[in-house]
């Protein structure tokens, strides 16, 4: 006999499930809210300036010179595509497969995703180093001549693969909420909050019609979304893999980045859970613990996936009797970047363990602490993959350092407040949590014990 745990807790009724989600949405925002807004649209602004200042003067105020070419903007740029990877796997493959505890979880989820690919999209673009001609990244009819964008390359790919990806995901994201707006939009109390609610609910009336077409384009979405959590980090890897620089052309790449992907996005997810739940208190019984501890067990079981990618690679390239490759990771473990690859083992596959422990899986402190160790080291991760295969090659009189720089460090920070400022403007507009799924599920674990 196996006892449900309920998805919901408080025992809520309808209307009480309803009055408690809308309700960061329809009250005045609370002090703490309005702080850290303040605080997040203010490194949103240096963000912006940094860029600006890079972009006027040139690539030369970062760290990017001879030998290292790629430096912290395709860093972060495969940083933040992989924070966006959980928020579909959450959402269309957990929805695929019919499990019900994604519901309090998928729609700030899919919202992480949205923002993270918005975030991501502006790293490529910077490191061309001259954004006004980005415009020729895009295959469309035009007045260049031979000019034209090359299909093989996989940077081209990723063009491709990111604008889907993000195409897709904000089209699920808004279908998932167009029953919720029409909620907004009847508890309207003003003439503006009407008119916007009513637009975006699409005249939506909650007929029997109405739920037939939206329950069918929801799967078609999630089906259409599904192989796109695979397929855009397959491409982004592809940027190295194909390559013929030791280090980079491996096969388990693709599915060494997605794996690492679906660790960071999930991270990034418990991350910004555990801070609605302090910061939206009415929220506790609908993110519970239990949600939590599923989501530190995926962390943990990807965790040991990416600790086994990264013994592979040292095995393969024993096994392989190529000395350059076995070089470029004897230099990784013990060279003058050791430090960063011994921070991304510790924090991606050492403290990740700690949640065999169930206590560390079910504390919100130990839970939040292990999440940021998480996302510090998958930045660190495709640190070590970029520059260490950069900075010593096939001649020493070539080999180099890549010259970190204060506009390094401010563009990567400043690229959280970009994120932060748009997650935080996201829970004050939209119902952080799904009403229409929630309530199917009220009666889950009620019901008592069951037969497994």
């Amino acid at each position: 006999m196996i006892q449900r745990k309920p998805l919901v807790l408080g025992d809520k009724s309808l209307h009480q499930v309803t009055e408690d989600i809308v309700a960061p949405v329809e009250r005045w925002p609370s002090k703490g809210w309005v702080g850290l807004f303040l605080g997040a649209k203010t490194l949103f602004i240096f963000y912006i300036t940094c860029i600006g200042i890079v972009v006027s003067v040139g690539m030369g105020l970062l760290g990017v010179s001879h030998p290292v070419g790629w430096g912290t903007m395709i860093i972060t740029f495969v940083f933040w595509i992989g924070i966006g990877h959980a928020g579909t796997l959450i959402s269309a493959i957990l929805f695929l497969f019919r499990q019900k505890w994604r519901t309090s979880v998928a729609r700030t989820a899919e919202a992480m995703t949205v923002f993270a690919v918005m975030t991501a999209g502006i790293f490529p673009l910077i490191h061309t180093g001259r954004p006004w001609l980005d415009f020729w990244l895009f295959p469309y009819p035009n007045q260049r001549g031979p000019l034209w964008v090359n299909f093989r390359s996989p940077l081209l790919w990723d063009v491709f693969a990111v604008s889907t990806y993000a195409t897709v995901s904000m089209v699920f994201w808004y279908i998932g909420m167009v029953p919720d707006f029409a909620t907004l939009r009847d508890r309207s109390k003003n003439k503006i909050r009407y008119l916007v609610y009513g637009a975006l609910s699409l005249g939506w009336r909650g007929t029997a019609r109405n739920w037939s077409h939206y329950e069918m384009l929801y799967l078609i979405l999630a089906g259409l979304s599904t192989p796109l959590v695979l397929s855009v980090h397959t491409i982004v890897s592809f940027d190295f893999a194909v390559s013929g620089l030791p280090g980079w052309h491996a096969t388990i790449f693709p599915p060494y980045f997605v794996a690492g992907a679906i660790f960071s996005g999930f991270g990034m997810v418990v991350t910004l859970m555990t801070l609605v739940r302090i910061g939206f208190p009415e929220f506790k019984n609908y993110i519970t613990i239990d949600h939590m501890e599923v989501m530190n067990k995926i962390i943990m079981a990807t965790g040991l996936m990416v600790g086994y990618a990264y013994g592979s690679e040292f095995f393969v390239a024993w096994y392989s009797g190529n000395p350059y490759e076995q070089y470029v990771f004897i230099n990784r473990a013990m060279g003058p970047y050791a430090w960063a690859y011994w921070t991304m083992i510790v924090c991606n596959v050492v403290i990740p363990q700690l949640f065999w422990v169930r206590n560390f899986r079910r504390s919100i402190p130990v839970m939040f602490v292990i999440s940021i160790f998480v996302n510090i080291g998958m930045w660190f991760e495709r640190f070590v993959i970029t520059v260490t295969s950069l900075h010593r090659d096939y001649l020493p009189s070539n080999w180099g350092m890549y010259n970190w720089t204060f506009f390094d460090s401010a563009i990567l920070l400043g690229s959280f407040g970009m994120f932060l400022t748009l997650f935080l403007l996201y829970l004050r507009v939209f119902p952080a949590i799904s009403i229409a799924e929630i309530k199917p599920v009220l009666g889950v674990g009620k019901e008592g014990a069951h037969h497994g």
